[in-house]
Order: structure tokens, then sequence, then C-alpha cells
């Protein structure tokens, strides 16, 4: 009787074929880990740890981070932790800086790995979801046997990147668990769940960025991004995150050379004295509203006569 062929043998022939790799993310995360990372399924290893002095300065690099996201690794364990389920945090580098979990779970989940200063990178450990999350840079699911390692097939994960102010890869938010009736559609209802926290913490790192800035959103067809401006007080960008960038074709070059806010968005305001005008416009219109409409006391904020005011008011239809 033919042996069966066990995750090892799947893995090797699986990643063998190019056709299978073009096609299937998981496939072509195995590949990585057989042809660039030197791994093999059937070893027995375990995520590597950085020392003690290395995780004190990565997790002193990135506390705004890990303050940014307290309050949904909280809000996720709440909700899912004691369900079998632990939340970590992790690093660009793919090294956990912060993680929930019940303490009846604890050992389990230690054994395993899934704590603090374990590395969770494709280099590390293979396929898993904090590392592929990252080399893709896009949310994903791992289940089970999709792991590349074949101690990890007791594990499924599910995992969201975090991008920072600048749209650059900051961290992976993260659901874990070894429960062994976990079923794709609760593993769905689990990615979204991490998904929109890690929106959230996207849209707070933003706003935390650029503080004192107006925050404008960016009308855009995906819901799962957060497409966000900051803008000052002439309506120039500041910045913008990477959903952002990429529905207004933004760069940082773009951004630097001063750019504003009206032009990005295409609002058509015009050039020139149209541009003058509409300012002017806006600046009566805050003043008056500011003081109820009282006029003489609108002049007086502006610094004109009421005279003045009101021949600007005549002229822009404001009376």
């Amino acid at each position: 009787m033919p042996r069966q062929p066990n995750h090892s043998d799947l893995v090797y022939h699986t990643a063998s074929q190019s056709s299978a790799a073009a096609s299937s993310p998981i496939v072509a995360s195995w590949r990585r880990c057989l042809d660039l990372h030197q791994l093999q399924p059937e070893e027995c290893r375990k995520p590597e740890r950085v020392e003690e002095a290395v995780f004190r300065s990565a997790r002193e690099q990135a506390g705004h981070l890990v303050s940014a996201c307290s309050e949904e690794v909280d809000r996720l364990y709440q909700t899912v932790g004691r369900s079998g389920c632990c939340i970590l945090l992790s690093d660009r580098d793919g090294v956990v800086l912060d993680r929930r979990g019940a303490p009846g779970d604890d050992a389990d989940f230690r054994e395993l790995g899934l704590w603090p200063q374990a590395v969770w990178s494709e280099a590390s450990v293979g396929t898993n979801g904090i590392g592929t999350a990252l080399a893709d840079q896009r949310a994903v699911m791992i289940h089970r046997d999709q792991h590349f390692l074949s101690a990890n097939t007791g594990l499924s994960c599910v995992t969201a990147p975090i991008r920072d102010h600048l749209g650059r890869m900051a961290a992976a938010l993260d659901i874990s668990t070894c429960r062994n009736d976990v079923t794709d559609m609760t593993l769905a209802i689990l990615s979204q769940a991490v998904r929109d926290a890690a929106v959230r913490v996207e849209a707070t790192l933003f706003r935390l960025a650029f503080p004192g800035a107006r925050i404008v959103m960016v009308p855009t067809a995906s819901a799962g991004s957060v497409a966000l401006l900051a803008v000052d007080g002439d309506d120039l960008v500041l910045g913008a995150t990477r959903a952002a960038r990429l529905a207004l074709k933004l760069d940082d070059q773009r951004i630097a050379q001063g750019l504003p806010a009206s032009d990005a968005l295409c609002e058509g305001r015009g050039e020139g004295v149209a541009d003058l005008d509409e300012a002017e416009r806006a600046a009566l219109r805050r003043a008056l509203s500011r003081t109820n409409g009282n006029v003489s006391q609108a002049a007086q904020v502006l610094g004109i006569s009421r005279a003045t005011l009101h021949r600007k008011m005549k002229r822009f239809a404001l009376q």
C-alpha cells in the first residue's frame, strides 16, 4: 500500500510547481522559504528569540506604536482572548513586542513561541501569519497545514499589517489559536476583526504624526483601508496615508513640494484671482460666524472698517 504523503511531502511537491506558486500566495511563500530562506518543512524549529537588550531597544524604538495599539490589542483580547486565542503585536521585523492571552493558555502559547521576544518572520519559521503578512504587505489567513513548518500545522493565524504615517510597513497585528475546531468561517470573522483594528491603529498613528493639522478623509472604493490627508492652515498637504497616496497618486516628492489639498482632491476651485477671492470670502464667513453675524464685531476682528466689511459682504453676496 503506497505511503500517504505527509505535510513535508506536500510542501516540497506543491512548491516545485511554478504554476501553483504563481496562482497561490501560500505556495509562493513556501517557495520563498525553500529557495530564499533555505528552510526545510520537516525540521523541528521554534521561532528565534532576540536577546533581552535587543528586545528592550526594539520596544523602546516602537514605544509610540505599542502605545497606539494598546487599546486595540485590549479590545481584541476582550472579544476573543478567552476562547483559546492570543493577540500578538510585532514590529516590522516580526519581533513580538506585545501580547495578550488568557493565563490558562499561557503555558501552551509560550511553548509554541507565541510570546514577546520571539521572531515570527518567514526567515525564522517559514510561512506564518505575521511573517507572511509582512513579506506580502497584506492581510493574511494561515490555517493549520498552510504553515510551512510541519511543527506549526496545529496553529491558525489571521494577521494584518500596520503602516506608519508615511505608508511604510511598521508592524503586524495577529490573532493566533491552536484550537483544532477552528473553521474557515471563524477565521474569516477573526480576520475582519484584526483588519478593522489595524485600520484604526493606522488612523491613530497618522493623527499623532501631524498634531494640529486638519485631517481630511479621501473618498476611495476600498472600505478596508484608511485614506487620510493631513492639511495645514494654508491648505497645503503635510502628509498622506498609503491608501490616500494610491488614490491620489501622491508621493513624498509631491507632498514636499507643497501641494494644495484642493488640487490633490481635484476640487476645481480655480486659479489666481479666483483662489484669492475664495480665501477672502471664507475669511469673511468665519469672522461673521464667530461673532454671530454682528457686523461691527466682525469688522473689528478682521481689522477693517464697518463700511469696508459691508462692501465686501455685498460683493460676495453674504448679506
